[in-house]
């Protein structure tokens, strides 16, 4: 509901062109609780708004849109009015948003843009989509190792409205090539003898990452090092850029979305949902549709394989569905489980020997737990024999637990495999899991049936 208490005074201020209340409305609320009460309009109306504000406020508010939104005003909104606030953007959020836009358009808005933001533009563009040179941005806080403490000091006031973040200083030489890091809490105390030296108190030791290094494993990093900020440099060593902690959460709101999309048997989407077209959704969909199509008609060829035992013990296909079920489900969990341990890097693959025993011995456990409720229900649906011990009864409950452990060793080993083999392990969806799993679960049964049924 907090979206919608401005919305009544904001369109009547909007319609009486009330500048002093817009204004007001601009420099009052913080950036995101004003894109938050400004939800209910459209981008035309939202970037009338934001009109009426400092530049620094139109940016900061705009940087909370939505994506479809901030689209649409790129896109529609005068070009000149525009270029303008795109050229105060953070460098890497100016690129992310720059490229989605139709090349006709981009072309004009480059056109207005200034030189040193339509380079900065070109050279990140450059980096292939998910690098970290892709995410990185360009306006950081380096610093010659020739300086003093004070210089130093005075030069961050100079210039620290330009700086992404100033928690971390880079140390750099005349070409740049990366030398060390002070931070701005050394500097401050270092104050006690200003004429020292940066190369003196800075520390060389330093994690970076290469400008062509995955964006998901320069996430991991930061997250693993707890790292406010990430240096990024060339096969020379020269700094590039940073990788900031709210980039690392962009990246891995972005990965967890490829990954859930996979996961589901949905290629992932380029665009957000309502700005893919039907047509597009409905081919990702439809892939992997087809895909699980052919994995359910060769369970339906295995199936028609034993059309003799079904006609001669009809209580068989009774239990299809439960067997299918019970093994498809259980390797869904066990590739969910390792897919999301492998990418928040809690397993690896020198693990493999130790997550198959583990999947080994829960699928004991579990497709023990289900093979006592399955000899329940035998009880009920196999018919009874004439020997003095029903030999049918044990069918069900040793096939469940047979399918349950082929379904946790399957689904923990494929995703396994696929990292082995240098592809996203949740290609290895949890349909196409349970789609191999159900074609093994029906010969497994077969056989069990064909031993135990006399």
């Amino acid at each position: 509901m907090i979206n919608t208490l401005y919305l009544p005074e904001l369109r009547e201020m909007l319609s009486a062109d009330n500048a002093e209340g817009l204004r007001d409305f601009c420099e009052a609320i913080h950036p995101s609780r004003a894109a938050e009460f400004m939800a209910g309009l459209s981008p035309s109306e939202s970037w009338q708004v934001i009109q009426h504000g400092v530049m620094e406020d139109r940016v900061d508010i705009f940087s909370f849109f939505g994506k479809d939104k901030q689209h649409e005003i790129l896109e529609t909104e005068s070009i000149a009015s525009v270029a303008a606030m795109v050229a105060e953007l953070a460098p890497d959020d100016r690129v992310d948003l720059l490229q989605e836009l139709e090349d006709d358009r981009l072309a004009d808005l480059l056109k207005l843009l200034p030189v040193e933001e339509r380079r900065d533009f070109q050279r990140l563009s450059q980096y292939p989509e998910g690098t970290a040179g892709a995410v990185m941005t360009t306006e950081i806080a380096k610093l010659s190792e020739s300086l003093t403490i004070r210089e130093a000091l005075n030069e961050i006031g100079r210039q620290s409205e330009t700086y992404e973040t100033i928690y971390y200083l880079y140390i750099v030489d005349e070409e740049d090539h990366l030398r060390g890091l002070v931070s701005a809490r050394q500097l401050l105390t270092g104050m006690k003898q200003p004429e020292t030296l940066l190369h003196q108190v800075m520390e060389t030791n330093l994690v970076t990452v290469d400008v062509l290094d995955d964006q998901e494993d320069v996430a991991n990093q930061v997250a693993k090092m707890d790292l406010l900020a990430i240096p990024v440099v060339d096969n020379q060593h020269k700094l590039l850029g940073i990788i900031t902690h709210d980039d690392v959460i962009d990246v891995v709101q972005e990965e967890a979305t490829e990954d859930a999309h996979r996961i589901g048997a949905v290629d992932p989407l380029d665009e957000s949902y309502l700005r893919t077209s039907v047509f597009t959704l409905t081919w990702k969909r439809g892939i992997w549709l087809a895909i699980l199509f052919f994995f359910a008609l060769l369970t339906a060829i295995a199936i028609r394989e034993y059309e003799t035992e079904i006609e001669k013990w009809v209580w068989l296909a009774l239990f299809i569905p439960l067997i299918i079920s019970s093994g498809g489900n259980s390797g869904s969990q066990s590739a969910t489980l390792i897919i999301t341990a492998l990418s928040r890097g809690h397993i690896s693959l020198s693990d493999w020997l130790r997550v198959v025993f583990r999947e080994l011995i829960m699928g004991l456990l579990l497709g023990a737990g289900l093979a006592a409720m399955g000899l329940i229900a035998s009880i009920f649906f196999v018919p009874p024999s004439d020997t003095f011990i029903n030999a049918s009864l044990f069918v069900v409950p040793l096939t469940l637990l047979l399918v349950v452990i082929c379904g946790t060793l399957t689904g923990s080993i494929l995703p396994l495999l696929f990292e082995k083999l240098g592809w996203d392990p949740a290609m290895m969806s949890t349909p196409f899991v349970a789609g191999i799993v159900d074609i093994l679960g029906i010969l497994i049964y077969f056989k069990v049936a064909s031993v135990f049924i006399v």
